[in-house]
């Protein structure tokens, strides 16, 4: 493989993040500085921890950086759940975002399992 944009988990991240700017683009106003920046924050980190740890060329670094960007995930499913309790966003909108962040947390464990071996 000869560039982390080649992974499948880093490119599914990618989307998620694109995913969640226009999903939070409707909570409320007074959200703008916390729950809608945590979201947005602990969603970039996920690619970008797949994409600093990749660029280590390390595997135990490439492996720490793979948690991390498995923690910014469970934030940003914790998250999501506060907003959809608050009713900020729809139960549709939850699951399609939930949906994908399931698959790359799968892809995510299944990668960081494989480095160890």
């Amino acid at each position: 493989m000869n560039s982390y944009k080649e992974l499948l988990v880093w490119q599914k991240s990618m989307a998620l993040v694109t995913q969640i700017y226009p999903a939070t683009a409707s909570l409320p106003g007074n959200e703008l500085y916390g729950l809608i920046s945590q979201i947005r924050r602990s969603a970039v980190s996920i690619p970008t921890n797949i994409a600093e740890g990749y660029g280590r060329h390390a595997t135990q670094d490439y492996i720490r950086f793979l948690k991390i960007a498995r923690g910014s995930l469970f934030e940003l499913q914790t998250l999501l759940e506060i907003s959809r309790n608050l009713s900020y966003i729809d139960t549709e909108c939850f699951q399609k975002l939930i949906g994908t962040d399931n698959e790359i947390e799968r892809m995510l464990t299944a990668l960081i399992k494989k480095l160890q071996k």
